[in-house]
């Protein structure tokens, strides 16, 4: 019974994550761009800097019409919301925020099953693109399956040097396994990663998928009401799952100066918090990739940059043992 309490008490933790951080992260995005150009954003809703603005956007998604177009797929259009969110929600259970066990469920191959799992969201703008029966919509499809096939490697390969770093596929135990000295040693591989993520979540400026100027919004054009919210809503977990994967991976989770023991959740929750503010500040500083500019960038600089981290880490490794 203890068992069962402990788990429905873990997985209850884990949505209440889900369903308030990236609500969280997009009212930030909305305040932070404000400041950082120079005007006031939302600010009446809820009285104190329009705090209330992000309940006002949801009441209205959910008052809109939901149109489904003649010629789509009607399953598949339906489905494909669904299927680009909820994988986040899966990953979120693997991700450890702190010592002793304070992770929904710890994995002994979390770092593949993390990776998979993202790779799966990604399905959900390839099938709303295809369901949609828009020319836009699907250009915008296919332009996701080239960035996912174009980044998906060198986020692999980056992760892969932190594993080999620590010996070990586990998050809990890359996290045991981190020293101060890593964050020098990794930093290139934490790059990559952190690039080659922002690229699959198709955040500016790898935002190329949906360049309004060019199609309209990708393969969401055809969405209104609470299924474009859910890929909004998809966005900024996929942006609190990648920050939180970053500060595991490659700056060691919940190790901080003043211990781990009671503030371990906190300094995880820290860098986190940070990467996301990078995140938006990105997307406020620099203009859209071309299409060519986003394969070269992949193709010709993260991937041989990862492959460099590994090679740096079988050395370092062969060093250290010998």
């Amino acid at each position: 019974m203890s068992d069962a309490l402990d788990i429905a008490l873990r997985l209850l933790a884990v949505f209440a994550v889900f369903l308030v951080f990236p609500l969280v992260i997009g009212q930030t995005e909305h305040k932070v761009m404000a400041h950082m150009q120079g005007r006031l954003g939302p600010m009446y809703a809820g009285g104190f800097h329009g705090w209330a603005q992000l309940v006002a956007d949801g009441v209205k998604f959910a008052q809109k019409e939901d149109i489904v177009p003649a010629g789509a797929d009607r399953r598949i259009f339906q489905l494909a919301p669904a299927v680009a969110l909820l994988p986040y929600l899966l990953v979120l259970v693997a991700i450890p925020i702190g010592p002793h066990n304070a992770v929904g469920q710890e994995l002994d191959a979390g770092i593949f099953f993390v990776l998979a799992v993202m790779g799966v969201g990604v399905l959900g703008s390839l099938m709303a693109g295809w369901a949609s029966a828009n020319k836009f919509s699907l250009l915008g499809g296919l332009r996701t399956a080239a960035q996912l096939l174009a980044y998906e490697l060198p986020m692999l390969l980056a992760a892969a040097s932190v594993a080999m770093a620590a010996g070990t596929l586990s998050l809990p135990g890359i996290i045991e396994a981190f020293h101060w000295w890593w964050v020098p040693w990794q930093i290139v591989g934490g790059v990559v990663f952190f690039t080659a993520g922002l690229a699959e979540l198709q955040r500016p400026p790898f935002d190329m998928p949906v360049a309004d100027s060019e199609i309209i919004f990708g393969a969401y054009t055809e969405y209104t009401g609470l299924r474009f919210a859910l890929f909004l809503l998809a966005e900024y977990a996929g942006i609190v799952v990648l920050c939180a994967l970053t500060s595991v991976l490659f700056l060691g989770g919940w190790h901080g100066p003043f211990g781990a023991d009671g503030l371990g959740w906190l300094w995880t929750l820290l860098k986190t918090v940070i990467l996301a503010f990078g995140v938006i500040w990105l997307r406020v500083t620099y203009p859209r990739l071309r299409e060519d500019q986003l394969q070269k960038l992949a193709w010709t600089v993260l991937i041989p940059l990862a492959l460099a981290q590994i090679a740096l880490t079988g050395v370092v490794k062969v060093v250290i043992s010998s």
